[in-house]
């Protein structure tokens, strides 16, 4: 365990630990297969070492090949004794622009250029373990040639060319400039890439391009689709596109030369949310059988930065082609799990860098697949995930025995259900309103629930709808209705607080501690808590890579993909299906004000419930328990039956945590 301290530093007993491996090598259980790597090796001494590796592209067009720069920390002893190391690996666009981490670490170096200070601790931590770490500036950031072109070939093929030259493959320089080329004699070959966000896209990226000497990814928050982060089924979700977040990160130089990659970024990323060639490249899911890295995937189940619909796709993809795979997923926003499950984070990382790379015997490929945040600090495990059992099952939503009021369970629906688009609401107004008919929603509920209900994996919602305007957008969202206590993922920190206290984790040097504040659950009590979330614009019925116009009162058929969840449902609980039109703050509305009628013979919910329809019959079988007839007094409610609409100026309820829309608007 870590020291904790608000003033002093934890230095490991570097001395110590040799005495004792030694002493284990004199051991008759020596000769059994080492299951973790010890921190045997100086992090003082570790070279430290600059690197620019010829990309072999000339995005900025200035007549000759882009050139990364690579910093390198690695331990000096195992190249010394004729031993070689793995690498783990981190390309990342915000080494200076932005910091990465709880703290906003940013790259420093000293007055030869030499690396002083890496964000984070992979290197304090792994590097006396006997690993490289290795610090990549994308394309066109920090002290690397180049464009930024946010998830393209340039962003992709700069980190790859790394992996390249660290297999032997690829050529780099000891300065940007100069043609001194040097060699990774030090290590094996072996790669791991980690990080958060465009980090671990980057990672997801590479992985997707099957180079050789990459074993494992550990993507966090990390985004498989660009499409699927600027816009889902033509609807926008952002009122910015590719070119802002290039421009955010660009270096100086990448700046005054990159003009045309700018204009591109513009006019290949059309606000119609129509899939051009650009999107296509930057889908990673398409290119899944190429993988052949093991990955080890965590996101936040409330991230609404990188939704969770990029989990799911990516998830099932290389489910199909057999990658070796683990997950983690908590309640948390966008946060990586450093400061969300600070120990058990290091430890399980450590393992799995230690099977994956050193090849031990640890047994963390035995263990269980999945780690999922059931309420805060609570975790349960799951032998794999989706758990075996789970079975997609169709819900229906039908009017309900009072007027406006609806219903959700496994048999056909009948009548219709209308509502108009108002851009002032979102999934949190509606869910708060379930039990009140209002204009703005379509709203379907169960009976409260007899037993747990499970749902694991994506959903998906089918709707037919009848539009009154040529553009309508349209949300579905699937709510749990009952009182919780959740991490507060739409206050600032997304579900954690900063705290004072520092803990370490690795050594510290003068310039680079490796100690890091520490963090606590920041929670809020709910009435209700949304579990997942789709969006589309119903002019990309037919296409979903191109929306057209609609016709006025003409019916249309779309199907909109919800977001991977894990979630359950308590016993005294219910499930509530909405369908409405603008989601505020997650959606831009369209440049109509629609009204829809939804055919409810034509409207269906696909939900991955754990047992399937014979757990969900058992879960809204009519012999209520006491506990759950005292919870819920109302079946739900459609729309249309109010007069009045609802006061948009009200703020979120007690009851339900608003979705934030992510500023900056960065991955």
């Amino acid at each position: 365990m870590p020291i904790r301290t608000r003033f002093t530093i934890w230095r490991p007993l570097a001395a110590a630990a040799v005495t004792l491996l030694t002493a284990a090598f004199l051991t008759p259980t020596a000769r059994a297969a080492p299951r973790e790597s010890l921190p045997v090796y100086s992090y003082d001494d570790a070279v430290r070492q600059a690197v620019w590796v010829d990309t072999r592209l000339d995005g900025d067009g200035d007549g000759r090949t882009d050139r990364v720069a690579v910093d390198i920390v690695r331990p000096r002893e195992p190249a010394a004794r004729g031993r070689k190391v793995p690498v783990i690996m981190d390309a990342s666009p915000y080494y200076s622009c932005c910091g990465r981490g709880n703290e906003s670490q940013r790259k420093t170096y000293d007055a030869n250029g030499a690396v002083v200070q890496t964000p984070l601790f992979y290197d304090n931590y792994f590097v006396p373990r006997g690993y490289a770490f290795v610090a990549v500036d994308l394309a066109g950031t920090n002290r690397s040639d180049g464009c930024v072109d946010v998830g393209g070939r340039s962003d992709v093929l700069s980190a790859k060319a790394v992996i390249d030259w660290l297999g032997g493959r690829g050529t780099a320089y000891t300065t940007r400039t100069g043609a001194t080329a040097v060699k990774a004699g030090w290590t094996d070959g072996t790669t791991g890439m980690i990080g958060k966000s465009w980090d671990g896209t980057i990672a997801n990226g590479v992985a997707a391009t099957g180079v050789k000497g990459l074993k494992t990814i550990v993507p966090i928050s990390a985004i498989s689709s660009w499409y699927d982060y600027y816009f889902q089924q033509g609807a926008p979700l952002y009122d910015s596109g590719p070119d802002w977040l290039s421009d955010y990160v660009d270096s100086p130089d990448a700046r005054a030369k990159c003009a045309a990659v700018q204009r591109r970024l513009v006019e290949q990323a059309p606000r119609t949310g129509d899939r051009t060639g650009l999107w296509k490249e930057r889908d990673y899911v398409r290119h899944a059988s190429r993988v052949e890295a093991s990955v080890f995937l965590v996101h936040g189940l409330q991230d609404l930065n990188v939704r969770m619909k990029h989990v799911g796709q990516w998830w099932d993809a290389l489910a199909k082609y057999g990658v070796e795979r683990k997950i983690w997923l908590s309640q948390t926003g966008h946060v990586d799990p450093f400061d969300f499950r600070r120990a058990d984070w290091v430890k399980t990382l450590h393992r799995w860098f230690d099977h994956e790379l050193l090849g031990y015997d640890n047994g963390i490929d035995r263990e269980p697949m999945a780690d999922v945040e059931r309420h805060p600090d609570q975790w349960v495990t799951s032998r794999s995930w989706p758990p075996r059992g789970t079975r997609t099952t169709t819900l229906r939503p039908d009017q309900g025995v009072h007027p406006g009021v609806g219903a959700l369970g496994l048999r056909k629906g009948h009548g219709a259900a209308a509502f108009t688009d108002d851009p002032r609401l979102g999934e949190t107004d509606w869910a708060a309103r379930i039990d009140t008919a209002t204009p703005d929603k379509a709203g379907f509920v169960t009976a409260p629930l007899t037993r747990d209900l499970r749902l694991s994996g994506s959903s998906e919602v089918t709707v037919t709808a009848t539009p009154t305007t040529p553009t309508a957008h349209l949300t579905a969202v699937l709510v749990d209705l009952g009182p919780d206590t959740i991490r507060d993922y739409a206050a600032s920190g997304e579900g954690i607080t900063t705290l004072a206290d520092r803990t370490c984790w690795g050594v510290s040097s003068a310039g680079d501690s490796a100690c890091f504040k520490e963090t606590a659950p920041r929670t809020a009590d709910v009435g209700h808590t949304v579990v997942s979330r789709g969006w589309a614009d119903l002019g990309t019925y037919a296409d979903a890579g191109r929306g057209v116009p609609l016709t006025p009162g003409r019916a249309y058929s779309i199907t909109l993909d919800l977001a991977a969840t894990d979630h359950v449902v308590p016993a005294g609980h219910r499930l509530a299906l909405i369908v409405a039109g603008t989601d505020k703050d997650l959606i831009d509305p369209p440049a109509d004000t629609p009204t829809l009628t939804l055919d409810l013979s034509r409207t269906s919910a696909r939900v991955p419930l754990v047992g399937g329809a014979r757990a969900f019959a058992a879960a809204t079988s009519t012999a209520a328990t006491s506990t759950a007839t005292s919870t819920a007094t109302s079946t739900g409610t459609a729309s249309g039956a109010a007069t009045t609409a609802p006061d948009a100026s009200r703020s979120a309820p007690a009851d339900g945590v608003r979705a934030p829309r992510p500023a900056p608007r960065i991955p």
